[in-house]
């Protein structure tokens, strides 16, 4: 930009002093024509009045004597043309230089003299000699002459030497402010590059933050306002390096806590579960407050149990110890297993279950454990909040991808709910009665097992109206998913 601007302000100076120059050279030589036409028009009157002319034959000789001696005056050529319409002496011829074509001459220019008066006219022309050109000036006057009448005299100033000197200042100009570009563009470069280079590392410094190398720090030299930012820099990655080693430490606390925790509680829980067994096998003997106590009792052991099981599902996925084994196996087999374990609930809840799925066999390479117990929690999800109404399941696949769909017709989800549906230990209403006894990992599982697959687990709600689960996994674990054969549309009332 310094070096578009400044050759802008260059050639625009270089310009106004080039055009002022010619201007000037211009009006010198103008000058200096009109005062020799002056005086030329004066030799002439004053041969004229001076000659004793008594006949056209002396009066030719006079006339053709007259242009030798203005040439002589100085670098230009002379024409002395009759002006038309002059009734004496018609034979009396036109003394021209030798070499000058009187036509170059304008008309209009003839027509200015003619009707001048005194005035002395001119008009700038172009001169040619042989093939190269030069501009030129053409200065007229009028002239009495006796006994032929009214003459016009024009000398022809040729300006060649004039545009020589022209042309080589326009070309020190030029080469001046080549020169004068380059070498501002050096300095600049240099000061630019002085100027920008701390700048350009710090930006490229804040570029690895940004993708978490916060071990590179900037540069730091002197205290101009780069050195400044460059100290805020390396503070504010010191900043965060110190509380995400913080946030860190407290997340592997956390994790080696629930882990720990669940592992501790295994065996107290394997003796917990076994007498409660004995006393719910035996609760028929049982008062009937007691009866139902035992009940209760039986139902959260195996919600606690299911618990545990969830918080160390959910440690090893933190502890990066999870490895699926994959197989190649049929997609609508998984969904059938799934849909039969969660039949009796569906029974209960007098829920009924449609499927749509393929004809043929879907095979695709995935954990069949894994994602048979997130296709179970999606139907169980679906049953226990779809208010008795139909729960549909469709299955679907391009050859690249497929995906299957759970969709309920319950009270749905707004935005900021399915926002967090997916987070741990979250629930939609958590004052709802649930049959099964959800522990609130379910979801975030369900998400953890899908992204084990390079899969997808999306939602998609309306208020009242229901909620759509669609789940798409790669046919092969080595593609890459791009869309999902099952589009992602608003809940609609099932047939």
């Amino acid at each position: 930009m310094t070096v578009l601007l400044s050759a802008i302000a260059t050639f625009t100076l270089g310009g106004f002093m080039s055009y002022t120059l010619a201007d000037g050279l211009f009006e010198s030589r103008l000058e200096t024509a009109l005062e020799d036409t002056s005086g030329a028009v004066n030799t002439v009157n004053r041969t004229l009045s001076g000659a004793a002319v008594s006949d056209e034959t002396t009066l030719q000789t006079l006339l053709n004597s007259l242009v030798p001696t203005l040439e002589e005056a100085g670098s230009r050529k002379v024409a002395l043309l009759r002006s038309p319409g002059q009734p004496q002496l018609q034979l009396l011829q036109s003394p021209v230089s030798a070499d000058l074509d009187f036509q170059l001459i304008p008309d209009e220019l003839r027509d200015a003299v003619r009707l001048g008066g005194n005035q002395l006219s001119y008009q700038a022309v172009e001169l040619t000699t042989g093939v190269s050109t030069s501009p030129g000036l053409i200065v007229g006057a009028p002239v009495d002459v006796p006994l032929a009448g009214q003459f016009e005299l024009y000398l022809v100033f040729d300006f060649f030497e004039s545009q020589l000197t022209l042309d080589y200042v326009q070309q020190v100009l030029t080469i001046g402010g080549l020169i004068l570009l380059l070498i501002i563009g050096v300095v600049s470069y240099f000061v630019t590059r002085r100027l920008v280079k701390p700048v350009l590392s710090a930006v490229e410094v804040s570029e690895e933050f940004a993708k978490g190398d916060l071990d590179r720090r900037v540069s730091e030299k002197g205290e101009d306002a780069v050195s400044t930012l460059a100290r805020s820099l390396n503070r504010m990655a010191r900043s965060l390096q110190q509380q995400i080693d913080q946030l860190d430490q407290l997340s592997k606390m956390q994790q080696r806590f629930v882990s720990d925790v669940s592992h501790e509680l295994r065996t107290p829980m394997t003796t917990i579960k076994l007498a409660g067994e004995v006393i719910f096998a035996r609760r028929e003997d049982l008062d009937p407050s007691l009866r139902r106590s035992a009940e209760l009792l039986h139902d959260q052991i195996s919600r606690f149990e299911q618990l545990l099981a969830d918080l160390l599902e959910i440690s090893r996925y933190d502890a990066k110890s999870v490895t699926p084994d994959i197989e190649t196996v049929d997609l609508n087999g998984i969904v059938g297993r799934a849909i039969a374990s969660i039949e009796p609930l569906a029974l209960s809840k007098e829920t009924e279950i449609q499927i749509d799925i393929p004809s043929g066999s879907v095979d695709v390479e995935l954990d069949p454990s894994r994602i048979e117990r997130l296709l179970r929690n999606l139907l169980a999800n679906a049953v226990e909040h779809g208010l008795g109404k139909p729960v549909k399941i469709s299955v679907a696949s391009d050859g690249h991808a497929s995906a299957v769909t759970v969709s309920d017709q319950g009270d749905g989800m707004d935005q900021e709910q399915m926002d967090r549906v997916f987070d741990r230990f979250w629930r939609a209403d958590p004052a709802r009665q649930r049959s099964v006894g959800g522990t609130g990992l379910g979801l975030a599982i369900a998400m953890e097992d899908a992204l084990l697959h390079n899969g997808w687990l999306e939602v998609s709600s309306v208020k009242n109206q229901g909620t759509t689960f669609r789940l798409t996994l790669p046919v092969k674990t080595s593609y890459r998913l791009t869309d999902s054969p099952l589009p992602m549309e608003p809940t609609e009332e099932l047939a």
